[in-house]
């Protein structure tokens, strides 16, 4: 957090509740943990561990038949839901990677490619609330997989490299919903299936393909990959927009701004890359509109266009080239290099938009940071913002390496962090134990505190923070228990099974969750 922000009057001003006196807010519950030490964090321990006043239970696991021919995939991640009434939803669910350890085999042959193939995309799935929990609805005809086999058309008849239906979507890591009602998944390490292209060879570039999917569907072309998805709950239908442009997509995160238009909000998660919003002509659908990089150091969105842009023209032939390549177009306007923009969330009460900054260890950034972004005048279609680092990971604040986040409605920001698991116990993270769940309060005496309430398994990182409409219940996909496991008979985490690690889908429910989202 910036040095400016030194009191808790500071901090209660910074997040936009200025209105509240200091003697409202010394009334206000202070939900505190018991201590680190008897919630036993941070710990080690190979389960999913949460503070007092806290629960879990399973909803599903890579494995579990979702219909008759496919089965929930690998590596869950980004959760959206879509309300039929209170007690019933639909969940959709992307699945970002598979490991072939355990999901397929080591040797890239087609057999294995294809069990994989069937095993990243998304799921959706409909659940139902009984008894006070929600429950898997195995027969249920919502139940289908959007995975990378599925057909799945560019939006507005655009094509790429000739192919305007292209064969699946891979790589999906968070994503957001629609004001109309549909889910968007961003595809994000693409690079990791077919490879990429380089714009002025031509030449494809397979030694950062880890799956090596192209040896076996050569005509599968990167450029199919790195898009926004978006997936009508109801049929499974989906089409990729290319107007939000084409990189690791880390989310895809909307709000509609004063002037009616939608805007879509995502970070880029490699080192030294950008923030971009999408501006829609339209509040009901992404078919127009213009997408936008951030430059911080003048407080601007810059249009990623050929006609508000010129100086593109040097580089680039066609306006899809420049959203296919958005990093170099960004590169040449001047954006601002961040370090991992992963997740974006915007606060339901002040509107300010935050986005993790996970860290960047080749520039001495080990642990990241939140920052906060607002636009002027509190609209989203604006083309100015002020900007300040809302809080810092390290030891200090408690948490290192933020990614992805979700906002109750109260205010309240819920935050997991991601240390990689080969770098999990040892320095400069041997303060942080496994990877976890924390809340930073708006309101009370706890207001700007990295409060930790719940700790992942070995290996494993929480991501997909979702609530239930009533805000009774937390989702939580559990990601890459055991990910470090060289033979599958000799995992290094044997949770939730006892016996082998399995990617799964929780629901985290309780009184100190209430206490806050009530």
């Amino acid at each position: 957090m910036e040095n400016s922000i030194k009191t808790r009057r500071d901090f209660i001003r910074f997040l936009g509740y200025s209105s509240l006196t200091l003697s409202q807010i010394s009334l206000l519950p202070s939900c505190t943990p018991k201590t680190k030490k008897e919630n036993k964090f941070p710990n080690t321990q190979d389960d999913v561990v949460l503070a007092d006043g806290l629960s879990y239970y399973p909803i599903i696991s890579w494995g579990d038949q979702i219909n008759k021919k496919e089965v929930f995939g690998f590596n869950n991640d980004f959760i959206a839901l879509h309300s039929l009434s209170a007690d019933k939803l639909i969940m959709w669910v992307n699945h970002e990677y598979v490991n072939p350890v355990f999901a397929s085999g080591m040797e890239r042959t087609k057999a294995n490619i294809d069990i994989e193939k069937s095993l990243v995309g998304g799921s959706l799935l409909e659940l139902r609330k009984q008894d006070g929990k929600w429950k898997f609805v195995q027969k249920s005809t919502f139940n289908r997989g959007v995975r990378a086999h599925t057909k799945i058309p560019f939006a507005n008849g655009v094509k790429i490299k000739g192919s305007q239906i292209v064969e699946g979507t891979l790589g999906n890591c968070a994503g957001g919903k629609t004001p109309w009602g549909t889910f968007l998944s961003g595809e994000e390490n693409y690079d990791s299936f077919y490879g990429e292209r380089d714009l002025q060879t031509g030449e494809v570039n397979t030694k950062v393909s880890y799956l090596k999917w192209e040896s076996i569907y050569p005509q599968n072309l990167p450029e199919h990959y790195g898009w926004v998805v978006e997936i009508d709950p109801f049929s499974g239908k989906a089409q990729k927009h290319t107007n939000l442009g084409r990189f690791a997509h880390e989310s895809a995160t909307t709000i509609i701004s004063k002037d009616n238009k939608c805007v879509v909000y995502s970070g880029d998660d490699k080192n030294d890359q950008f923030i971009y919003k999408f501006i829609s002509e339209s509040h009901k659908n992404l078919k127009k509109g213009t997408l936008y990089v951030a430059q911080l150091e003048t407080g601007k969105w810059l249009p990623l266009d050929l006609e508000k842009s010129p100086k593109l023209k040097t580089y680039f032939k066609s306006q899809i080239d420049v959203l296919t390549y958005a990093r170099k177009a960004g590169e040449i306007l001047g954006a601002t290099k961040l370090h991992r923009p992963e997740d974006i969330e915007i606060n339901p009460i002040t509107k300010d938009v935050f986005i993790s900054l996970t860290n960047q260890k080749k520039k001495g950034d080990f642990h990241g940071s939140i920052l906060k972004i607002s636009e002027t005048d509190a609209n989203h279609s604006s083309l100015t913002f002020k900007h300040e680092t809302f809080i810092a990971g390290g030891e200090n604040s408690g948490f290192s390496c933020p990614d992805n986040m979700v906002f109750d409605k109260n205010g309240n920001l819920w935050l997991v962090n991601d240390i990689t698991g080969n770098a999990i116990g040892k320095a400069p993270y041997t303060a942080f134990g496994n990877n976890g769940l924390f809340i930073i309060p708006a309101k009370g005496p706890d207001a700007g505190k990295a409060i930790q309430v719940g700790s992942a398994p070995v290996e494993a990182e929480f991501t997909g923070l979702c609530f239930d409409p009533a805000g009774e219940t937390l989702f939580v996909s559990v990601q890459h228990p055991g990910e470090l496991t060289k033979d599958k008979n000799k995992p290094t985490s044997t949770w939730p099974t006892g016996k082998m690690p399995k990617p799964t889908v929780i629901a985290i429910t309780g009184p100190l969750l209430e206490k806050y989202t009530r």
